[in-house]
């Protein structure tokens, strides 16, 4: 009987131990957390198409305000940087001089203008007195000479009255162009000369050199233009937009954060410059808010095209690969998928994709570097979004 028993409870303890082994393990298993991403939708839209090329400003025209005689200067009538019109006074030489040679002119007009009324009427005498045969036709010949003499005198006095009067205007600088003064190159009292230093003085302490001898630079910014170049690849193209109309170019800072101006294509060069395979084109802009200055560098933006109904998504979202570029989408399950894309065209803002996304559909912007294709995604906004956005651009992503 004894030994019965221990046969059931060993027949017992078998049964438990093997109904332990054989159940499966009911312990929780740890999921993996979802990656933090800021994410945007795909827009659709009418997109343009951009040429982007590094130019500079260069003024429409620029003038060095020289003086065509010699003289002190009396006054200066502009301030540097002002903005003058054309016509407008700039400086006076002493006008004195040449206000007593017109003068003096003036008076030998007059004399000469005496004595050719005198001979006119001793010629109206002798033509009486020949028409009697009172004196020879020889003596009315001489006088007829003698007025065509002073006739001759006279003109010649008048043309010495309009070159003393020129002279005289000289002495008047003005501004030739509508424009933007710079700064004095002479001074009240300082003695100017002509373009021509041939008449100036010999002394070298005298005698001005023509690049200082200016009086000021006189630059007209309104309108400007802008150079700039572009690869020669993209001639074709623009000959085949400028055939259908003006070509639109926006001028940028060298940050591309500023549009500093909208104008007008308004030639092509007419060749390419073969050490570095560019084109040189040159864009005129109205400035009305002197935004482009002379010299300054932008970067130019040539409107090739637009295309409607163009599909485009935030620049960061676009990533490169051994392949090529692709994004990573968001699908409904909130997994993220790899898509191979073709870029149209990417700015520091925008990208314009020409095929492999759909609108509405949602890419990741930041926070790629921690996802694999399927891996799971929580769309962050706000404040988390933004420090996401930092940590990508430092580098450092979220870990």
């Amino acid at each position: 009987m004894a030994s019965g028993c221990a046969a059931l409870v060993l027949g017992v303890a078998i049964s438990f131990s093997t109904s332990r082994a054989d159940k499966p393990s009911t312990l929780p298993v740890a999921s993996t957390p979802a990656v933090p991403v800021v994410a945007a939708a795909v827009k659709s839209g009418n997109v343009p198409i951009y040429l982007h090329g590094i130019g500079s400003v260069d003024a429409w025209n620029t003038v060095v305000v020289r003086s065509q005689i010699q003289g002190p200067l009396i006054r200066i009538a502009f301030k540097e940087g002002q903005i003058v019109h054309k016509g407008d006074l700039l400086a006076e030489i002493d006008p004195r001089p040449y206000q007593v040679a017109l003068e003096q002119a003036q008076a030998q007009l007059a004399k000469d203008q005496a004595s050719l009324a005198d001979a006119e009427l001793d010629l109206k005498r002798y033509n009486t007195l020949v028409a009697q045969n009172s004196i020879a036709t020889q003596t009315r010949d001489t006088q007829v000479a003698t007025v065509g003499e002073d006739r001759a005198q006279v003109k010649l006095d008048q043309a010495q009255i309009d070159s003393a009067q020129v002279q005289l205007s000289y002495t008047r600088l003005t501004s030739p162009i509508d424009g933007v003064t710079g700064i004095y190159q002479l001074d009240v009292g300082n003695i100017i000369y002509p373009n021509s230093t041939s008449n100036a003085p010999n002394s070298t302490n005298n005698a001005p050199s023509s690049t200082n001898n200016a009086l000021v630079t006189v630059t007209q910014i309104q309108p400007i233009a802008v150079i700039f170049t572009l690869p020669q690849a993209d001639l074709s193209e623009i000959q085949k937009q400028v055939a259908k109309g003006p070509m639109t170019v926006l001028a940028y800072s060298q940050d591309n954060k500023t549009l500093l101006g909208r104008g007008t294509l308004l030639l092509v060069n007419n060749e390419i410059d073969q050490t570095t395979g560019t084109l040189q084109l040159k864009a005129v802009f109205p400035n009305k808010q002197s935004r482009l200055w002379p010299g300054q560098l932008v970067n130019a933006r040539l409107l090739l095209e637009t295309l409607p109904h163009g599909l485009t998504v935030p620049a960061p979202a676009v990533q490169q690969g051994p392949n090529g570029a692709y994004v990573y989408v968001i699908e409904p399950n909130e997994t993220v998928a790899i898509r191979p894309v073709t870029v149209a065209q990417i700015g520091n803002l925008r990208a314009v994709i020409a095929s492999g996304l759909k609108a509405g559909e949602r890419v990741v912007v930041n926070g790629q570097s921690r996802l694999q294709p399927d891996s799971r995604v929580v769309v962050v906004t706000g404040q988390a979004a933004q420090q996401l956005a930092r940590q990508s651009i430092q580098g450092m992503e979220i870990p």
